[in-house]
C-alpha cells in the first residue's frame, strides 16, 4: 500500500482530530460532512431517528453521524450530493445512467462513515478494558484499500481493469416514503431501496458477484420488482460476497501524474472455484433477516426437499416471477 497517502488504518487508530479522507489536521469543528446528506434525512423524516450500529445496542441519530472533513472534502461531495440528489428525484433512467465511478463515491462515504463510528465504539470499548483497538492485518489492508479508492473523490486515483466493485440498480415498488438501508461495513457491502429503484453493492469484489449473478440480472433487466424480490436479490448478491474465496488481486502505482489501482483478472493458472459452497440452511438464516419485515423466519422459508423459498424465479422454469402475482405488501 502506498505511503505518500493518508492510511488511517496504518496504527489501528481512529483520529478525530484530521479530516477522514485526506489527513489534513481538522481545527474547524464546522467543517464535518454528514453521513448521510440533509435532503436524505429530510425527504425521508429521518431526523431525530435513530441508526443502530453494529453492536445492535448503540445508535446514533441520523443527523449527528458526520465525519470531520477539510474544506476540499466537502466541496467535492457537495457537487456529488447536488447529482445524486437530482437523480432520486428523476428516478430510475437517472440513477441508472450515473457513473459507478460516482455511485462508488456516494455508497463509500455512506458505509465508511458507519465504519467510522463502528471503530470509534470498539475503540472506546477496548479502552474501558485497557486494551488497544486493534485490526487484524486483512481488515487492515480491506480498509486501506477501500479509503484508498474513496479518496478518488479529491485526489488523481483512477481505476483501471475491472471495476474493483459489484454495482447493481434495479427497478422496484418501495412505498414513496421508504429509505430502506442496509450495510455491512466489515464484508463492504451496501443495499438500498426506495421508490422507483434499488442499488446493491459489493466493493473489492473485482465484479465477480455481479458476473456470478448476470443470468438473473438480464432476466430483471428493466422489470420492476417487489420489494421482497429486491430484498431477495441483495441476500444473493451479499452471500455470495460472503462465499468468494478467490483473494482478488489489484497492481498499485505511482507516478506523477497520481494513483492508478488495476483490478487484475483471474490467474489463469488458478483452478479452485471462485465461490464457496453454496449452504441452502446457511443462505435461509441470511434469506430471513432481509424477509422480517414480512415475518418471515428461517423455518417457514426452507421447505424440503426443494429448498429455500424464492419469490424472483420460478421453481419450474426458472424465470423471473411477476412482480403483480406477489400479493405481500410493499
Amino acid at each position: 500500500m502506498l505511503t505518500s497517502y493518508y492510511n488511517p488504518f496504518l496504527n489501528n487508530k481512529i483520529e478525530t482530530d484530521k479530516c477522514f479522507l485526506t489527513g489534513l489536521d481538522h481545527t474547524d469543528e464546522n467543517a464535518r460532512i454528514n453521513i448521510f446528506p440533509d435532503w436524505v434525512i429530510d425527504r425521508f423524516n429521518l431526523r431525530g431517528k435513530k441508526f443502530k450500529m453494529i453492536d445492535q445496542v448503540s445508535s446514533i441519530t441520523y443527523e449527528e453521524m458526520t465525519l470531520p472533513c477539510s474544506e476540499k472534502v466537502l466541496r467535492a461531495f457537495a457537487d456529488l450530493e447536488k447529482e445524486v440528489q437530482l437523480a432520486f428525484a428523476e428516478g430510475f433512467e437517472t440513477m441508472r445512467s450515473l457513473s459507478e465511478e460516482k455511485l462508488f463515491l456516494w455508497i463509500g462515504k455512506l458505509v465508511y462513515g458507519i465504519l467510522y463510528h463502528d471503530l470509534l465504539l470498539e475503540e472506546k470499548s477496548q479502552k474501558k478494558k485497557d486494551k488497544e483497538l486493534r485490526l487484524s492485518s486483512r481488515l487492515q489492508e480491506k480498509f486501506s484499500l477501500f479509503h484508498l479508492m474513496l479518496q478518488s473523490a479529491v485526489y488523481p486515483v483512477r481505476f483501471k481493469g475491472l471495476k474493483p466493485w459489484s454495482i447493481a440498480v434495479v427497478r422496484d415498488k418501495y412505498s414513496k416514503d421508504i429509505f430502506h438501508y442496509r450495510d455491512n461495513p466489515i464484508n463492504l457491502a451496501f443495499s438500498l431501496g426506495v421508490n422507483g429503484f434499488g442499488i446493491i453493492a459489493c466493493i473489492q469484489d473485482n465484479g465477480l458477484v455481479k458476473k456470478e449473478l448476470e443470468p438473473l440480472l438480464n432476466q430483471i433487466n428493466d422489470n420492476d420488482l417487489h420489494p421482497i424480490q429486491f430484498e431477495e436479490l441483495c441476500a444473493r448478491f451479499h452471500y455470495l460476497n460472503y462465499l468468494l474465496r478467490y483473494k482478488v488481486q489489484y497492481n498499485i502505482t505511482e507516478d506523477e501524474t497520481g494513483v492508478t489501482i488495476e483490478s487484475l483478472p483471474i490467474n489463469n493458472n488458478y483452478t479452485m472455484p471462485l465461490f464457496a459452497h453454496w449452504d441452502e440452511k446457511t443462505y435461509a438464516q441470511l434469506l430471513a433477516v432481509y424477509w422480517e419485515p414480512w415475518g418471515f423466519t428461517t423455518q417457514n422459508i426452507t421447505k424440503f426437499p426443494e429448498g429455500v423459498v424464492t419469490y424472483l424465479e420460478n421453481e419450474y422454469t426458472g424465470e423471473l416471477v411477476d412482480s403483480l402475482s406477489i400479493t405481500l405488501p410493499y
